[in-house]
């Protein structure tokens, strides 16, 4: 094992109680800082994921490697409403930084640009109060206050882009991050200027660790992702055509994440159908839906397209529209030119055409096995992995400027 030794009276940028770095161990290869006292942290690190799931999972997932590799991890997050939800189980800080996206002109444009001001501004003070070595933002608005007020107080900061094109906040903030991770290496091209990464996209360990049955049973089971948010499009079309397909002899179970406002319409027109159902508003426990799945039917956002892929579940694809620089359009297509998805644009999604789609794909086993090898040989390395490396490596840097 290599090791470089410190000065051992040299501070870490951290807030909170003051530790001392004894050395810098690369076991294998990866970073790892050694703290001083056996009762002490590593690196305060913040990890801004807040706005939809896209964001939230993947961030989720990174505060958790992270804080089990020894660091003081806290979540920043924008205060939705899914967010409390989603992060139930997490034992660290949390900070609620209230922001808004862009979603019209005139007064709104107005608004928004108000409430990123002012989130700076907040975003400034907590981080001078307790300040961070490295911050890691995910993207979306929310990024948008923590990245600034980090950059002006000289803490080191990763973004993290999951699309091949990047969205708007992280085009934007690049400039001010000392790198960018990248899920797909067609960003690079996107980002001219900036030192990009690649380290795919992180996912939950529960779902990585995900073995699905084999072999194909008597009843095929259906899991209808509408995002984190639901999507009462594909909630209608996807459930009208399969009560249409269960009532024309197509054994089905449907497993439907719905988003809670439509809960009680979807539990009720599958009770009434006679379908064997499961419906959530939100559910944590995608292991145990993909797990049970042989099939999905689903958004194609980045992280989706990352689940899917490791636990190899083939699925139809619907975009959604008007996504930013229709990234979700671009996620599915790569899908499918691998073989491991179909894809059909909202507006051409009907339930005649649906249900026709599912009486021709339920019985062909072998489109299925080929779709499911596809989907698998999408996997990528461990991306939870690599981007906590990268993170702990620009924590060193912070550490140890040379």
């Amino acid at each position: 094992m290599h090791q470089a030794r410190l000065d051992a009276n040299r501070k870490l940028p951290i807030a909170g109680r003051v530790q001392y770095i004894e050395a810098l161990e690369y076991p294998g290869g990866s970073l790892r800082l050694v703290a001083g006292s056996k009762e002490g942290w590593l690196v305060r690190i913040a990890v801004c994921c807040g706005g939809t799931g896209g964001h939230i999972f993947p961030g989720l997932a990174m505060a958790e490697e992270l804080k089990a590799r020894g660091h003081d991890v806290g979540l920043w997050l924008a205060g939705r409403s899914v967010e409390g939800t989603a992060v139930a189980g997490w034992g660290g800080e949390v900070v609620v930084v209230k922001a808004r996206g862009f979603s019209g002109v005139g007064l709104q444009s107005l608004a928004t640009i108000y409430s990123l001001i002012r989130s700076y501004f907040y975003c400034r003070r907590k981080m001078k109060a307790s300040r961070p070595a490295v911050l890691l933002a995910m993207g979306s608005y929310a990024s948008v206050g923590p990245v600034l007020a980090a950059r002006s107080l000289g803490t080191r900061v990763v973004l993290h882009e999951a699309n091949a094109v990047p969205g708007r906040a992280i085009s934007t903030l690049a400039r001010f991050a000392d790198c960018v991770a990248i899920s797909d290496e067609s960003a690079r091209r996107h980002l001219k200027g900036r030192r990009c990464v690649f380290t795919g996209l992180p996912i939950r360990r529960e779902i990585a660790r995900v073995e699905r049955k084999r072999g194909h049973s008597d009843v095929f089971t259906i899991l209808v992702l509408g995002g984190s948010q639901g999507a009462r499009a594909v909630n209608d079309v996807v459930s009208r055509a399969v009560c249409s397909a269960h009532r024309k002899g197509l054994r089905l179970r449907i497993i439907h994440l719905s988003g809670p406002a439509d809960e009680a319409a979807m539990r009720l027109r599958y009770e009434q159908a006679g379908v064997p159902h499961e419906v959530h508003g939100f559910l944590r426990e995608m292991d145990c839906a993909y797990a049970a799945a042989d099939f999905a039917i689903c958004r194609s956002g980045a992280a989706t397209c990352a689940e899917l892929a490791a636990v190899g579940l083939p699925a139809l694809l619907v975009p959604l529209p008007g996504a930013p620089r229709d990234h979700q359009t671009a996620n599915a297509k790569a899908m499918r030119e691998r073989g491991a998805a179909d894809m059909i644009a909202q507006g051409e999604l009907t339930e005649e055409w649906l249900a026709g789609y599912l009486s021709t794909t339920v019985p062909d086993h072998q489109k299925q096995e080929l779709m499911r090898d596809a989907a698998a040989s999408c996997r990528g390395a461990d991306a939870t992995a690599m981007l906590a490396d990268l993170v702990e490596t620009t924590g060193k840097e912070a550490a140890c400027p040379r």
